[in-house]
């Protein structure tokens, strides 16, 4: 979590279709660990919560909102993200080994 988070803002604002990938990427990602029993549902629901937010994030990009919009989202996605890896310590490392 805490790593596609810095991998979307690392440069500056990102544009639609890189939030969108990583959305993609952490649908599949989380989905697959769910299902092979790695991840609880409870972490499973929570990291959902990330993926959401960052379609949010995707549709105000397409839709052209300000860039002090998006960063205020990103940075509430950021911290968010920050306190469910406290909660689930293992998840950001499991998520990112599922990256091809």
């Amino acid at each position: 979590m805490q790593t596609s988070m810095g991998l979307i803002t690392s440069n500056g604002t990102p544009t639609s279709e890189h939030v969108t990938e990583e959305v993609e990427f952490l649908s599949e990602a989380l989905g697959n660990l769910r299902d092979a029993g790695q991840i609880s549902n409870d972490a499973y629901l929570d990291a959902g919560a990330i993926q959401g937010g960052l379609s949010l994030v995707a549709s105000l990009l397409d839709q052209g909102a300000p860039t002090e919009e998006i960063d205020v989202q990103l940075s509430q996605l950021s911290e968010r993200a920050t306190r469910i890896c406290s909660i689930h310590p293992e998840i950001d490392s499991q998520i990112e080994s599922m990256r091809v």
